[in-house]
């Protein structure tokens, strides 16, 4: 932070284009495309804040060294609706008693408040609490809270009893006839139920989906795989009007993401044909691609941090299709996923700036089989 913008791209584009040097199919001018940039302040459409102080002061944002909280409610990468409704989130939790939970002596109640920005400015709020106490005293007050924070479309709390650091547990409640949050993300109308991967960076997010179905409709396959598929933004960018023929599958582990995808799928096709030849699954990616008997024309894969990994790159190397998307949101990794893949080359690159101010970075790869 404090980087001049264009300075802090330019940085990124240089740092992917020395990763990915030893695996492109040609000269680097052919294959990298302009970045795609963004806007600099406000662009964070998730606030996952960290629960700390105490109940009649209680912090948003994120621990310190000593484990006590870090006030963040100005952030200013965080999206403005989000930013309006955390006074207003502080003021329920001192309201409804939900004493913050105290990493270090292992004793409270709240963890966590996680808030999505959806279509429209509409809210997606989540408490993780440790308890059922917790539960019932949010669903006491849910009234008041809708009342402080008009924009809220779905209240959910989530159980997570144990101490571990993570951001939530498999249990959720939720508060509100609405259980999905609607979203817009390039040119489709998508849903996210509250255990569904959003992508940080909405608008960003959309290009991206836009650059990765231009480049599927230059090589028209007749079937497409979305592997990591989220809550679908790639698979129903690449599926086309209704009425098209092409046939598309995409494979999610988190049954919320799947279910979140369907209901987007069912809401933009309204006949049987087109929700037949799109269809989502519960599964994990390695998993799923080892027990097909062949893959589609294309696969897009866009993973975590961690990347595709070993196993899955071998079962590409050996059994993939001629082209692959790779949405990478690590370039390590995606280098190290592409040597496992030697038969691959990249043709097309577009560094994509999801993530101003931080060193983190999306690139947007077609590879194609030599």
């Amino acid at each position: 932070m404090g980087v001049p913008y264009d300075a802090q791209l330019a940085d990124k584009q240089a740092r992917v284009e020395a990763l990915l040097a030893p695996f492109l199919a040609g000269a680097a001018a052919a294959v990298w495309g302009e970045p795609v940039a963004s806007v600099e302040s406000g662009f964070r459409a998730k606030a996952k804040m960290v629960v700390g102080g105490t109940v009649d002061a209680p912090t948003l944002g994120i621990l310190d060294e000593a484990k006590a909280g870090v006030d963040l409610r100005h952030c200013g990468v965080i999206a403005a609706p989000i930013l309006d409704a955390l006074p207003a989130m502080a003021a329920f939790i001192k309201t409804a008693q939900l004493t913050p939970y105290d990493v270090a002596a292992r004793r409270g109640e709240l963890k966590h408040v996680i808030i999505t920005l959806g279509a429209r400015d509409r809210l997606m709020l989540r408490f993780v609490t440790r308890t059922r106490d917790g539960l019932a005293r949010v669903r006491r007050r849910l009234p008041e809270l809708l009342a402080a924070v008009p924009r809220a479309h779905v209240v959910t709390v989530n159980l997570l009893p144990e101490h571990k650091a993570v951001l939530e547990g498999s249990d959720e409640h939720a508060l509100t006839e609405a259980r999905a949050l609607p979203l817009r993300v390039g040119d489709v109308a998508l849903a996210a139920l509250p255990q569904s991967f959003v992508q940080t960076n909405s608008a960003v997010a959309g290009e991206l989906y836009r650059q990765a179905a231009e480049w599927v409709d230059e090589v028209a396959p007749a079937s497409v795989a979305d592997l990591y598929c989220g809550v679908g933004g790639f698979a129903l960018h690449a599926a086309g009007a209704p009425g098209a023929e092409r046939t598309v599958v995409g494979v999610e582990l988190s049954p919320d993401a799947v279910a979140s995808a369907e209901l987007a799928r069912d809401a933009r096709y309204e006949h049987d044909d087109d929700r037949a030849r799109i269809q989502f699954v519960a599964d994990d990616a390695l998993e799923w691609a080892r027990r097909e008997d062949a893959l589609p024309e294309l696969v897009i894969v866009n993973p975590p941090r961690r990347g595709i990994g070993e196993p899955l790159a071998t079962v590409l190397a050996e059994r993939g299709p001629q082209t692959i998307v790779y949405s990478s949101c690590n370039p390590d990794t995606l280098a190290r996923d592409l040597a496992a893949m030697p038969d691959y080359r990249v043709e097309r690159a577009r560094v994509v700036d999801m993530f101003p101010q931080t060193t983190h970075v999306e690139v947007l790869t077609l590879l194609r089989r030599v």
